[in-house]
């Protein structure tokens, strides 16, 4: 069928709306409408070419739709069903078969590679294949080819659009707290860079009842959201003495730490506010060849250095329970939204790379 479609053509170039053939479902597809898609860094390290996706590439993964057709041997959905799509996972190996599919051993070619796992891409244009399938969805686009691993089942109550974050950033900065840590009620927490990630991990550490709860980041409109959203205390990222404040905010130091800068000297000052036996959480997308050093002292006195993808998330719980704090107010996550036309998409990724978006999230209909 003929569906339209954001296309990347080479590393760096901006996106431009192409008419595609997308190719029927077939076993164990599912051909969803999307409705809305949010904006990750992800998708702009993508688009300057950080994966070995490849172009030209239809890029996006955080979707949401309608079920439209299914495959052969999908029992998940049925046409009409309203789903959330998120990362895919192969389901057979030792971190999916444990309950850690973020870490799965077939993580990159279902998600990065470009294509199906057969190695042929269900987008074409003018008979030339066109990369696609990210994060097996490719949701910068009016439909998509998914599969029941990577999609979630929603009730129709809350807008598409409203949910579409949960798939990637939201989950992802929500769980570092909830899952990978986690954090408990009376526990003593920061998160550095107040993105989408960022904050989520706010909300998630203001549910769970953390004591102190520390944002750091440079500019003051992310801070006075972050206040809002739970944070107990605000640091302006570039003060010489953070790591003093640190301590005695948390009265010793830290439990647990967020990053989602990936930068190198936010890291070491981030090691040295931990307390001993604390943790500090790598959740940036850091650019392929990035390193770190590490004073290894405080690091033996029990400290550990982690990282986290995907929050540690089984996306058929976890996202679900994310939308059920929402509908009761516990977790605003409608605050971080700025809404785009789909036409307006390479605004929305400026905006985004400029921090004047918290999330955008992009309407298809």
């Amino acid at each position: 069928m003929k569906i339209t479609a954001a296309v990347v053509e080479a590393a760096g170039a901006e996106f431009q709306f192409s008419e595609l053939e997308l190719a029927e479902p077939g076993p164990g597809e599912i051909r969803v409408k999307i409705h809305a898609c949010g904006i990750c860094h992800t998708d702009i390290g993508a688009q300057q070419g950080n994966y070995p996706t490849g172009f030209p590439a239809v890029f996006g993964h955080e979707g949401a739709g309608v079920v439209e057709r299914t495959g052969e041997g999908v029992s998940k959905v049925v046409p009409g069903d309203y789903v959330v799509l998120s990362f895919n996972s192969c389901g057979a190996c030792s971190h999916c078969h444990t309950g850690f599919p973020a870490y799965c051993s077939n993580a990159m070619s279902l998600n990065v590679s470009g294509h199906r796992g057969d190695g042929v891409s269900a987008y074409s244009r003018n008979g030339d294949s066109i990369k696609g399938h990210f994060f097996s969805q490719s949701s910068f686009a009016t439909h998509s080819i998914v599969y029941e691993r990577n999609l979630v089942k929603v009730s129709k109550d809350i807008p598409l659009a409203e949910l579409a974050p949960l798939g990637c950033g939201i989950q992802t900065g929500a769980g570092a707290f909830l899952n990978t840590l986690p954090v408990k009620a009376g526990m003593r927490v920061a998160v550095i860079g107040t993105g989408s990630v960022g904050l989520s991990a706010i909300m998630a550490a203001r549910l769970a009842g953390c004591a102190v709860i520390v944002a750091i980041d440079i500019l003051e409109s992310r801070l006075q959201l972050a206040a809002e959203l739970g944070a107990t205390h605000t640091i302006d990222g570039r003060d010489p003495k953070l790591v003093e404040q640190l301590i005695e905010i948390s009265s010793g130091g830290l439990d647990g730490i967020l990053d989602t800068t990936s930068i190198p000297a936010l890291l070491r000052q981030a090691v040295l506010s931990l307390n001993a036996r604390g943790t500090l959480l790598l959740g940036g997308a850091a650019k392929p060849g990035s390193t770190v050093e590490f004073d290894m002292g405080p690091i033996h006195y029990g400290r550990t250095v982690r990282g986290t993808l995907e929050g540690d998330s089984i996306p058929d719980e976890f996202i679900p329970q994310l939308i059920e704090h929402y509908r009761a107010g516990r977790f605003p996550m409608d605050k971080l939204i700025s809404y785009y036309d789909f036409k307006d998409l390479n605004q929305a990724m400026r905006d985004t790379h400029a921090g004047k978006a918290v999330k955008a999230v992009l309407k298809m209909v």
